[in-house]
């Protein structure tokens, strides 16, 4: 059976740096998959080279969606086959609402106008969901937002957009304790047995409240060990230091 996303031997850089060497990950529709390591391991990285951020060259390897390969896809096309990337740092848009950029960006991902009224009701049925108040869409995208409201804003674009496929780039960057619950239980709400799920995360903080099936330890742009829940707990009690030694005796 086809995965919803599969990486081959995913290689980037980025100018002469060379960040993923060799990736491969496979989610199936109903998983979450999280992948930890220390910085500079090539996590975010893989998040932008999986959405197409230009800035990143692809060297090697291949990533299918759907069974399809996306790397000659710009970035909206894969949106629109149903690809989402929460960022790590969402900017501010001064001037667009929130409401008004949803819409635009429903419209862009069907390619088709939405009446408003059908528009209308979807978006207040996800706020209902994820108990957000409708005085919140009327802002400026992530204008004056504190960190919280940012990553929420995120969840509500995800629930209004259905992906089949989103990627959380270290959603819970920033966030205390109940920003990040709040944002965690939006993820639940959202998450579904069509869709799929990546995390990437410092921290297994986030996985006590979005428990994932399987873990991944990123380290020099590599998986360097796979498995269940429970790593992620070792790697909150023992930290990385013995992933980075085998490296450097690799």
């Amino acid at each position: 059976m086809t995965a919803l996303l599969e990486i081959r031997e995913l290689r980037a850089k980025i100018g002469e740096k060379e960040i993923l060497k060799g990736v491969n990950l496979k989610i199936e529709a109903g998983e979450i998959h999280a992948i930890m390591g220390p910085n500079g391991s090539g996590k975010s990285t893989l998040a932008n080279v999986l959405m197409g951020n230009p800035s990143y060259e692809v060297t090697g390897g291949d990533v299918l969606f759907k069974g399809e390969s996306i790397l000659e896809m710009s970035p909206d096309e894969r949106a629109r086959r149903g690809l989402f990337l929460a960022f790590q740092y969402p900017v501010p848009i001064p001037g667009v609402t929130l409401v008004n950029f949803l819409r635009q960006a429903v419209n862009a991902v069907r390619g088709e106008e939405v009446p408003i009224r059908e528009f209308r009701e979807k978006l207040f049925s996800k706020m209902e969901m994820l108990k957000v108040d409708q005085d919140f869409a009327r802002r400026y995208v992530n204008d004056g937002f504190s960190g919280g409201e940012k990553k929420r804003a995120e969840m509500l674009q995800m629930a209004v957009l259905e992906p089949a496929m989103a990627i959380l780039d270290e959603t819970d960057s920033g966030l205390d304790i109940d920003a990040l619950r709040t944002v965690a239980e939006a993820v639940n709400k959202v998450m579904n047995p069509n869709m799929g799920l990546l995390l990437i995360t410092h921290y297994q903080r986030l996985l006590n409240y979005i428990r994932p099936q399987f873990v991944h330890v990123l380290v020099d742009g590599r998986i360097a060990r796979s498995g269940g829940p429970e790593l992620a707990e070792y790697l909150e009690a023992r930290g990385y230091d013995e992933f980075l030694a085998e490296l450097a005796r690799a």
